[in-house]
């Protein structure tokens, strides 16, 4: 009786860390089903807008989100000087941007929704008419509160620092901008194919643009 009891015992034992091992590589799957991309990029140089308003928009038109993991990084080539002050290789007006971008980031989470304000406020660098930037709160349906005070605090102020380490700690270092990376990989010259970059790595179901 008491050598059926332990049998039962280390039998019951074995399929629990059977099932525990099953679960936990579910888990990983799941969590690794999008492939990674990075955007390092700067709010006012001329082929970073170009590239977000006429490249990178296909990531929510035609489905390439589902197979993104896409973070977005608005920094570039500036410098942080004396006491934290940043200079932006665009003047002021660029640094401000960047920051309004980083609090639009760190406001509204959802890629999605932060996407869609920062390619407004690019779609109006691309004209010219960036100081307009605060008309992109009402075409997309969003409060202006939480970014406005963000960008007007030292929180703002934090975000670009953060972002400026972030871009700072890159291996290989960055070189020019818009600087894409795939799967941890730069593309270098080749960013405008970063589609057929990503539809590659995708290990899911390829969405239509692939």
């Amino acid at each position: 009786m008491a050598a059926r009891l332990h049998r039962f015992l280390l039998l019951t034992v074995l399929l629990l860390l059977i099932g525990g091992a099953s679960s936990a590589g579910d888990v990983v799957a799941a969590g690794n089903g999008k492939v990674r991309m990075e955007l390092y990029y700067e709010s006012l140089c001329p082929d970073s807008v170009q590239f977000m308003v006429d490249s990178l928009a296909r990531v929510l038109k035609d489905g390439l989100l589902d197979a993104v993991d896409l973070t977005l990084v608005p920094y570039g080539n500036a410098k942080v000087g004396a006491h934290g002050a940043i200079r932006c290789q665009h003047g002021p007006d660029e640094c401000l941007l960047n920051t309004v971008e980083a609090c639009a980031i760190d406001a509204w989470p959802n890629v999605t929704v932060h996407f869609g304000f920062i390619n407004c406020v690019e779609e109006l660098a691309m004209e010219y008419k960036h100081r307009d930037w605060q008309s992109c709160f009402h075409k997309q349906g969003l409060h202006p509160k939480p970014v406005m005070e963000c960008y007007k605090s030292e929180h703002g102020h934090k975000l670009s620092l953060k972002y400026g380490r972030q871009t700072d700690a890159l291996v290989p270092r960055h070189t020019s901008v818009p600087w894409v990376v795939v799967d941890g990989k730069p593309l270098y010259d080749d960013f405008g194919d970063f589609v057929a970059y990503i539809c590659k790595a995708y290990k899911g179901h390829p969405p239509k643009i692939c």
